[in-house]
């Protein structure tokens, strides 16, 4: 398998991970129809808005130099849980361990402890990701529409 790096996004790369987000969830969100909180229903004022705050931090996946998808850290370097939100690879890049490569990745640079996530219960590829990486669900769900809801995972 490839070697997936990460590195860390500045301002001037927000353009494009806004059109990699788009991209990337247009598919969930033609599937689910949910605009209200869909990454792929997003402005680019929302990525500059969570760019510019102190805890977090954008890094796009790299694999032989081509940026295949996103993860956003947010890490208070308190006690409150780190967070993956969101994490995508782009659609002719899946299934081929890159996700899981970057939380790894991640988990190296901010601590393999204390982590958090939510992902959309319909999407079992996405549980069995989480759940292989040693997230476990808390028990909360919520219904977002008909099609779809959110499920809340952590790691200890």
């Amino acid at each position: 398998m490839a070697t997936v790096s990460l590195k860390t996004a500045t301002r001037e790369d927000l353009q494009a991970i806004w059109e990699m987000q788009i991209k990337a969830f247009s598919e969930l969100l033609d599937k689910y129809q949910d605009y209200d909180m869909s990454p792929g229903a997003e402005g680019l004022e929302k990525i500059i808005a969570r760019y510019e705050q102190p805890w977090t931090v954008y890094y796009f996946i790299v694999v032989e130099n081509e940026n295949v998808g996103v993860i956003r850290v947010i890490d208070k370097k308190d006690t409150s849980r780190k967070r993956i939100s969101p994490i995508w690879i782009m659609p002719e890049y899946r299934n081929k361990g890159y996700a899981q490569a970057a939380i790894s990745a991640v988990e190296k640079i901010h601590g393999c402890h204390h982590w958090c996530l939510d992902t959309i219960l319909q999407e079992a590829g996405n549980l069995h990701l989480y759940e292989k990486m040693g997230y476990h669900l808390t028990g909360r769900m919520d219904k977002i529409n008909d099609r779809m809801d959110i499920v809340f995972y952590e790691k200890d």
